[in-house]
């Protein structure tokens, strides 16, 4: 039995020896046939895999605009088709296994902050996770939670959306003797109440953000139509901040375009469309051939002042919105004053840009007057993702060109991360020449900028890579931010020394962009939706609006700040 055994076992061996093969050409070549037959089958299954995920996108794209067609024609149905299917579709076939785990890692990452948020800052506008409370920043407008509404939505965290809602349906009040910033309370509480009710349909997130945007329209009482950036939200007094030297801000004046109309339209009430393009109109009057505008704008006059012309702090969300209005507005004849600016624009950007030495980063310079100063904030690398959503609206050859340059921005802007210690990007950059960029300021607080043009790089282009740089930054945020109690910035990028805030734009941008970093380009599609600059999405209504925008639409699955 042993011998038989043995036997039996040289016997099953033998064909494993290359000599017995060598000996019988026939056999050789059947076998070559085999693994031939075998590499073909398994390449056409990859080809089938292919062609699986392109048919159901293409789908998934019809579903879409025959659900946009049934709500035009004011057929309402239940669900979102195409969202709601995508987690009980019995998939044939595991696709992208890898983001869809990098998904749910940045799904815990947003259970982990609103949960220590719910625990030590409920209500609360910011958690401080070191001390384990919560500060009011924003006078006490809940702006965490408000701004984390649309992300709990969107990660399919049912349980937590209808927590924070109830809050808001019954806590949240504007009655506050309090002088709020008309900028960030637009784009955080504004647009958060705007997109919470475009994706649940619930009236009560309409309300308040009537609420307060009627709070905040007498800032648009002055001469020239260009509002005061500070106002009371229990008095209507409006004024600027005394270091503005009386001047309004041009990103704080020239951001709450989507806002305002998306509120006009779920309404019917024109007065807050009316308000905020008719800075577009009084600006236009002052608009110089380069399309620069500096930062500072006189309320009365409506002139510029003289001040610094830049992409980053208190510039950058202005030329954003200019792109995203023409969006917004479908893309017609009427809003076709916002593309033209946005391109004129766009040409003032490309002569700004120079390259480092000697490793070719493009960066965009800040200007004072006629010289350029070597700087970039790290708030500028929105811009790739801006220049990658606006690069369609041009012909091919200058399409083209402008999304290289977007490329090339990306790479800079992530290198902003890779370059340090910690891996996490500095407040802002300076470049010499022979050096590259070397940090100014340097901390981090957990800004979303770089990621979002990841995101939109990502969708545009279908580059895996920008998947992989998102997942880099995402793992140093996970091994440099996160404590026990949320997630804080770092006072120092070279040194890991952490802060004590948790910034509600984490919870609003830079964990929603991952998300949609990992997801299917169809969860909040850009063909449906237009994002604020607080990461909100806001529908895009019908060419011929009806009012039915609101009609809830199912899950998938569920700018400023200061260290502290």
């Amino acid at each position: 039995m042993a011998r038989r055994s043995s036997s039996s076992s040289s016997g099953a061996w033998r064909y494993l020896n290359p000599a017995y093969y060598l000996k019988r050409p026939k056999r050789l070549a059947l076998l070559f046939f085999i693994f031939v037959a075998a590499t073909f089958a398994f390449w056409d299954r990859q080809s089938l895999v292919s062609e699986y995920e392109s048919e159901i996108s293409r789908l998934e794209d019809d579903i879409n605009r025959l659900h946009d067609q049934l709500r035009r024609a004011g057929v309402h149905l239940d669900e979102n088709p195409v969202i709601s299917n995508k987690n009980s579709r019995k998939n044939p076939v595991e696709i992208d296994h890898v983001n869809n785990e990098r998904r749910e890692k940045v799904k815990e990452a947003m259970l982990h902050a609103w949960n220590s948020y719910v625990k030590y800052a409920w209500g609360m506008d910011e958690l401080q996770p070191q001390s384990k409370d919560g500060i009011n920043s924003f006078g006490g407008l809940g702006a965490t939670l408000v701004d984390s509404l649309d992300t709990l939505y969107i990660m399919g965290l049912k349980d937590e959306f209808q927590k924070a809602r109830d809050w808001v349906a019954e806590s949240l009040d504007f009655d506050k003797d309090y002088d709020a910033s008309v900028f960030e309370t637009t784009i955080r509480v504004v647009g958060g109440l705007l997109s919470a009710y475009d994706l649940s349909g619930d009236k009560v997130f309409l309300d308040k953000a009537k609420d307060i945007t009627d709070r905040l329209l007498p800032a648009w009482d002055t001469t020239s139509g260009i509002p005061y950036n500070r106002i009371n939200l229990a008095h209507g007094r409006a004024h600027n901040p005394g270091w503005t030297n009386g001047d309004s801000i041009l990103a704080d004046s020239g951001t709450e375009q989507l806002e305002f109309i998306a509120l006009s339209q779920r309404t019917g009430d024109p007065k807050y469309q009316q308000k905020a393009e008719n800075v577009i109109t009084q600006l236009q009057k002052i608009y110089p051939s380069d399309g620069l505008l500096p930062i500072y704008i006189n309320p009365h006059s409506g002139t510029a002042s003289y001040s610094t012309i830049t992409f980053g702090a208190m510039g950058d969300s202005f030329y954003e919105y200019l792109l995203k209005v023409w969006i917004q507005g479908n893309k017609t004849e009427h809003v076709k004053h916002y593309r033209q600016m946005w391109e004129t624009s766009m040409e003032g950007l490309l002569s700004l840009t120079k390259k480092t030495t000697p490793s070719n980063y493009y960066y965009i310079c800040e200007k004072n007057g006629g010289s350029l100063s070597d700087k970039m904030d790290e708030l500028a690398c929105f811009a790739p993702g801006m220049l990658a959503l606006g690069a369609s609206g041009y012909g091919p050859e200058k399409s083209e060109q402008i999304m290289n340059m977007a490329k090339e921005l990306a790479r800079t802007c992530y290198n902003f991360y890779q370059t340090t210690p910690t891996k996490l990007a500095g407040e802002n950059y300076f470049f010499h020449a022979g050096q590259d960029m070397s940090v100014g300021t340097s901390w981090n607080i957990l800004r979303p900028e770089t990621v979002e043009s990841l995101m939109y790089l990502w969708r545009l282009t279908g580059n895996t890579t920008y998947q992989d740089w998102g997942w880099d930054i995402f793992q140093a945020f996970e091994k440099n931010s996160r404590v026990e109690s949320g997630y804080v910035g770092l006072r120092d990028v070279n040194t890991g020394e952490k802060d004590n805030m948790m910034q509600s734009f984490f919870l609003a941008e830079t964990l929603k962009y991952l998300y949609l970093l990992f997801s299917p380009p169809s969860v909040i599609s850009f063909d449906e939706w237009v994002f604020n600059t607080e990461a909100h999405p806001l529908r895009i209504a019908p060419v011929n609006y009806n009012k039915s925008i609101g009609t809830p639409v199912r899950p998938f699955g569920r700018k400023q700040g200061k260290p502290e």
